[in-house]
């Protein structure tokens, strides 16, 4: 599943703080998106993105 928000390093942090489980670090694509994974409490993983 992919989700995308407008501000993806502030949902980085967010994240982060709340000790969720990063399974991709954020990077840029070089197709123009800006990503990380994360794990959500049912163990889907997340791909929460923003276009740069």
């Amino acid at each position: 599943m992919s989700i995308e928000v407008e501000d993806v390093d502030a949902a980085y942090a967010v994240m982060r703080e709340r000790g969720a489980e990063i399974v991709h670090p954020l990077q840029d694509e070089e197709w123009g998106v800006r990503r990380f994974f994360v794990r959500d409490p049912d163990g889907r993983v997340v791909n929460v993105l923003g276009h740069t």
